[in-house]
């Protein structure tokens, strides 16, 4: 028992980096590096195939590093059971949400949670203002960092 009370919850990070050319160029380390290994899998007595995947991975580490030297990076930790429930319980849905089938009022709600969530300290606040500021996409990927680490499950049934 004492053991299953240490268990850490679960994390999530959401990477927050504005230079779409420093994401492509990692895309595309990541890509030939892919290549590069698939055709060294392939042909594995060929020795200068495997230097060209052990190289091509190398220049993906590198512009890896450089992302995430270029990034801000949002943790988001689980939350207990009982004050996730809290949570929800104190963002009901108005009648209108609910009868389209929501469990929480998703006005209110997702802020709230971002800032539970939240390991680096936002604040109620500040997650509606990232919110309500950022673009759909990157607002739902902030709602989405938050949500998901509360859905993550570390257990399963096994096998008989």
């Amino acid at each position: 028992m004492e053991r299953l009370r240490r268990r850490t919850r679960p994390t999530s990070k959401l990477r927050v980096c504005d230079d779409d050319q420093l994401r492509q160029r990692v895309e595309d380390a990541e890509q030939t590096a892919q290549r590069a290994r698939f055709l060294a899998e392939a042909t594995p007595d060929d020795e200068l195939a495997a230097q060209r995947a052990s190289d091509a991975e190398s220049v993906a580490a590198t512009v890896r590093a450089e992302l995430d030297d270029a990034s801000d990076f949002l943790t988001f930790l689980a939350l207990p059971r009982p004050v996730l429930e809290e949570l929800i319980a104190e963002h009901p849905p108005t009648e209108k949400q609910e009868a389209e089938g929501a469990v929480f009022n998703p006005d209110t709600f997702p802020a709230a949670l971002i800032a539970a969530a939240s390991f680096d300290g936002m604040s109620r606040e500040e997650a509606a203002e990232l919110l309500a500021t950022w673009s759909a996409p990157d607002a739902n990927f902030l709602w989405e960092a938050a949500w998901q680490v509360q859905q993550e499950s570390r257990v399963d049934l096994g096998k008989g």
